[in-house]
């Protein structure tokens, strides 16, 4: 039992992670009917822009200029983070997909493959091809809860992203911004002719889902403390299977979809050999898809818009 509950927390520390990037993916596809195929990547610019952050501000306290507590240090570098990744997703949005609006759904898609390989490349002729080591800025502390084995790391990632994501609903559905969203999901057309500015909507969708992003990038070095140029893709691609099982557009089930994909990928070594757990996990989600094909919160009539 306690081997179970330690895992169990091993699974929500990772779902978090693929969690908060699939809300980047349920979003643009909820509101824009495309795929952010260039999002996983904008989590690897966000890991990387909070290594910068972190690193300037302990170094900045170390010289004295800035003496401040390494809580206070991470808690600025999410927040600072989270404000630069977002102009990062506006730029993405602004150059790479607000002229692909009308146009066929592949070449929007092409596109995004295309912006992806652009910040990859960027990242490797800034700042080479050798890994960096995120700033160790919370000293680790592990307590024994009954002999279930957790850090304060764990705990902080999973309360903090749950606190996220759930303000993140919040928005979505007390706001007039997120009223707004949530309009052009439903009625992608019509919307416009209402007043609503679409421009001003698809930028702020990305905005968020970019942020969010950033803090899935930290946490993760905070966790496992090495960035590396190539780490978006990966977790991009998982994070896309659980914006698609989630459904379109639902906050609620990129989450649960998320954290669904993470419970499996830590439970199924448990039981298998772990050269298995990629080939398991995603024919669970195949399986799944079968009898959901729109996901766990999507409507049918989404597949019918704007092909």
């Amino acid at each position: 039992m306690e081997f179970f509950f330690q895992n169990l927390i091993n699974a929500l520390q990772w779902g978090s992670f693929y969690a908060l990037i699939a809300l980047g993916y349920s979003m643009v596809y909820g509101v824009l009917m495309l795929f952010n195929f260039a999002h996983g990547d904008i989590f690897m610019v966000g890991a990387y822009i909070g290594f910068g952050v972190a690193s300037a501000l302990v170094g900045f306290s170390a010289m004295g200029a800035l003496a401040l507590p390494n809580w206070l240090i991470l808690a600025l570098t999410i927040i600072v983070s989270m404000f630069l990744t977002s102009f990062v997703g506006m730029i993405v949005e602004r150059v790479g997909y607000r002229p692909l609006r009308n146009a066929p759904r592949a070449s929007a898609a092409i596109t995004g493959l295309m912006i992806g390989i652009i910040l990859e490349t960027g990242n490797l002729a800034l700042l080479g091809a050798r890994r960096v080591s995120f700033p160790s800025l919370i000293k680790s502390t592990t307590y024994d809860l009954g002999g279930v084995f957790v850090t304060n790391k764990k705990i902080m990632i999973v309360i903090v992203s749950l606190a996220l994501m759930y303000a993140l609903h919040r928005f979505v559905r007390k706001t007039k911004w997120g009223m707004a969203m949530r309009a052009m999901a439903f009625d992608f057309v019509v919307v416009p002719l209402m007043g609503v500015p679409i421009n001003n909507v698809a930028r702020m969708t990305f905005a968020l889902g970019s942020a969010l992003a950033a803090v899935a990038g930290i946490f993760f070095g905070v966790a496992y403390p090495v960035l590396d140029p190539y780490m978006g893709v990966l977790f991009g691609w998982k994070a896309f299977v659980a914006a698609i099982l989630g459904g379109r557009g639902s906050i609620l089930g990129a989450c649960l979809a998320g954290f669904l994909l993470g419970f499996i990928e830590i439970f199924v070594p448990m039981i298998f050999p772990s050269t298995l757990r990629d080939l398991i996990a995603y024919s669970i989600i195949l399986l799944i898809l079968t009898f959901r094909p729109h996901g766990f919160f999507g409507e049918p009539y989404s597949a019918r818009l704007r092909l």
